[in-house]
């Protein structure tokens, strides 16, 4: 047993800052975009994740920041900073990350697809041949689309919506009406109209697959044909972010959908809180940009290369060389759900666990369709939280109630940038008979949860699915989740009564298998964790190893500190934000955090507690941050079954802690390294790929577990790479 280090927990320098360590999330991604090993489409799609997660960074935890400036209601984070540092610190970080960005582009990216054959131009780069093709293709398909915008005395600087694409242009009057000042100059504001492809066709010259111009390029080029009796003096390509949250009492509103609605419609009105300029834009413009949304300098980020680059993705669309994308797949169907006997009969017999996108999502939905068809089932119950545009599942329970069957469904209309999507799924649902409520005042529902209940005999039977993602079938391809079918009485009993709260007025139950938020699920996190280090206080194995998005909440993170100055050994695996600073003498030194970045998003949350065969294994809908244990409905359930948990042990976990291709290492001071690739490269992504396609080959799931090489947990620790003692800051 080690003796605990005489250490104030609670010290500032103990933790790391959200904001910044979700930037380096982001520079993680941007890894990928520059990996020369991928696929130059995989690498643009990289590139442009990087930028849309920028997007919402802005919109959500920057522009929180400025509220908070501007309200005087200043909120000290766990590791000391104030509102002001953060945002100091935020803009440094991401101006050199715009950097970075510009250089890859510049440098990379585009060369790399101008070798196969792809060029991305600007108007400064096409043949005098393109040119005259641009502009016919601007008189004819986009002129009559574009509405000119002076601003002047007359004509305020428009309203410009969130994330718009437009172009600044400085205009001088031509001719003998011109201005008595020659120098006086105008502004004027060309909105990009997203209505429009993003991509401009130009002729390809010889030695070229495809060759397009941007449709900011393309308006820049033809201004002059906008303003006849101006000159253009110069034009750039911005864009604005503005504040995206909302603002909704939840207490006062007698129509929740109605308010939310509303508010919605305010939102493209939010504050803007970045301008992205492009990089040759005179000082001149920006400063006529930023007096017009009441922006300082350190909120201009200027890039060189097409802003908003996510619609760069049409090129995939364009070119179907496969050459140039990731080999797809087809995720597998597990042998026991390959006959046509119905999945609740599979259910009835044992435990059935899947793990997407490697194993396929269509058994969920199934599972929904065929309840929605057998006249045994009398009631389905779900939550949704977001789901795909075209959902099978709101489907499936739209044809349950044309069948006669009860069906009550939570939809989380304030699931963030997915309301207004919610709110038509809503509305659509209610209409076909479905009963849909929103959940409890002043939380947000986010576990994943779907109940059946199945007339069987002379009683009834509960089927259900717990899931660590969303009901979205799309998502489901590109997110790494699990899902579990059980039959068991007591986890039924228990979404039983959590869909009873949720629908109508009861307390929350001492809840018999299930942790849940915020009922329960904090203290019974700590109280794990606390187990594990009572138990290496006496001498005995004590093991933590933890897989989710994010580790924020300092109470969790306290009670790690705790756990390893007693001796557990403990391994993180935290795809993003990880305020915990591990390697720290007498606090965390025997803390490992490794975070994974690859083609797939890890976004499931597996927690084991405890050495070997004899860990208990948990998974759930929450992260560890105050807002899953605080202000959102959230479950953790167990797998029980012992096949399924040592599954969990060795192919989720285990395989992910042998990573040393992707995987990369936390260290003291905030930032990451690679793992040290000790002996053969283990890209995790890519054995659960392989297992996958046993999978897919294999009779039964026992016979493939049997011969699958997963690794168990490594008993022993895993020593980091030396790192230096963190800064003040």
């Amino acid at each position: 047993m080690q003796e605990a280090v005489p250490v104030d927990l609670n010290d500032p320098q103990l933790f790391i800052n959200r904001e910044l360590s979700w930037l380096a999330f982001n520079e993680r991604v941007l890894g990928d975009a520059s990996d020369a090993a991928l696929p130059a489409y995989e690498r643009l799609k990289f590139f442009a994740i990087t930028a849309s997660n920028l997007d919402e960074f802005f919109m959500v935890r920057v522009a929180g920041l400025k509220q908070q400036l501007a309200s005087g209601v200043a909120e000290t984070a766990a590791d000391g900073m104030l509102p002001a540092d953060q945002l100091a610190a935020i803009s440094e970080r991401v101006h050199a990350a715009v950097d970075g960005m510009s250089r890859l582009w510049k440098e990379e990216l585009l060369p790399k697809l101008a070798s196969h054959g792809v060029a991305v131009l600007t108007r400064d780069k096409l043949t005098a041949e393109q040119k005259a093709a641009a502009k016919t293709f601007f008189t004819s398909s986009v002129f009559p689309a574009l509405t000119p915008l002076a601003v002047d005395p007359g004509h305020p600087f428009p309203h410009l919506r969130n994330k718009s694409l437009n172009v600044a242009i400085l205009l001088r009057r031509e001719g003998p009406r011109r201005r008595r000042n020659m120098l006086e100059k105008s502004l004027a504001v060309v909105q990009v109209p997203s209505v429009l492809s993003r991509l401009a066709p130009v002729p390809a010259p010889a030695g070229t697959v495809l060759s397009v111009l941007p449709l900011e390029e393309l308006i820049a080029l033809c201004a002059g044909e906008l303003f006849p009796g101006y000159a253009v003096e110069q034009s750039a390509a911005f864009r604005v972010t503005r504040n995206w949250d909302l603002n909704v009492d939840e207490e006062e509103s007698a129509d929740l959908l109605s308010t939310l609605q509303e508010e919605l419609r305010r939102r493209d009105r939010g504050a803007a809180v970045r301008l992205e300029l492009e990089a040759a834009a005179s000082m001149e413009l920006e400063t006529a940009l930023t007096g017009a949304l009441k922006l300082g300098s350190p909120d201009v980020y200027r890039m060189q290369g097409p802003l908003q680059p996510s619609d760069l993705m049409a090129l995939t669309e364009l070119d179907p060389r496969p050459e140039l994308r990731v080999e797809p797949f087809v995720p597998a169907t597990p042998p026991v759900l390959r006959d046509e006997e119905p999945v609740m009969s599979h259910i009835a017999k044992r435990d059935i666990l899947l793990h997407h996108p490697y194993e396929s999502f269509d058994p969920v939905v199934r599972f929904l369709l065929e309840a929605a068809e057998d006249p045994n089932v009398l009631a389905i119950k779900q939550t949704l939280y977001r789901t795909s545009g075209d959902s099978p599942v709101a489907r499936a329970l739209t044809r349950a109630v044309e069948n006669g069957k009860q069906v009550a469904v939570l939809v989380e209309i304030k699931a963030r940038l997915d309301e207004a999507n919610n709110i038509a799924w809503a509305r659509r649902m209610e209409e076909s008979g479905v009963h849909v409520v929103y959940g409890l005042i002043g939380l947000k529902t986010h576990c994943k949860v779907a109940l059946v209940v199945r007339r069987e005999g002379n009683g009834i039977r509960r089927y259900v699915h717990l899931g660590t993602g969303n009901y979205n079938p799309t998502t489901a391809r590109v997110y790494t989740d699990l899902s579990l079918f059980t039959a068991r009485q007591e986890i039924a009993e228990d979404v039983t009564a959590l869909f009873n709260m949720l629908t109508g007025y009861s307390t929350a139950p001492q809840w018999k298998r299930l942790a849940v938020a915020p009922m329960g699920l904090h203290e019974k996190v700590l109280g794990l964790i606390q187990r594990e280090t009572d138990k290496a206080r006496k001498g005995e194995p004590s093991r933590i190893v933890a897989k989710m998005n994010s580790l924020v909440d300092p109470g969790v993170i306290r009670a790690l500190y705790t756990a390893s100055q007693a001796g557990v050994q403990i391994d993180l695996l935290v795809r993003g934000v990880c305020c915990l600073r591990p390697g720290v003498p007498g606090v965390s030194e025997n803390i490992r955090v490794t975070s994974v970045v690859d083609r797939f998003l890890e976004h499931s949350r597996v927690f084991a507690f405890g050495e070997g065969a004899q860990a208990e294994v948990w998974a759930s809908s929450a992260d560890w941050m105050p807002r899953n244990f605080v202000r959102r409905i959230e479950t953790m359930f167990p797998v029980e079954d012992p096949l399924l948990r040592q599954r969990l042990l060795d192919e989720v976990l285990g395989v992910a802690l042998r990573d040393n291709a992707k995987a990369r290492r936390l260290q003291r001071d905030g930032t990451y390294v690679p793992v040290p690739q000790e002996g053969s490269p283990v890209r995790s992504q890519m054995v659960l790929l392989e297992l996958a396609r046993r999978i897919a080959e294999s009779k039964s799931i026992e016979t493939l577990m049997r011969h699958v090489a997963a690794p168990e947990i490594p008993a022993e620790p895993l020593r980091p790479p030396a790192a230096p003692v963190p800064s003040a800051s």
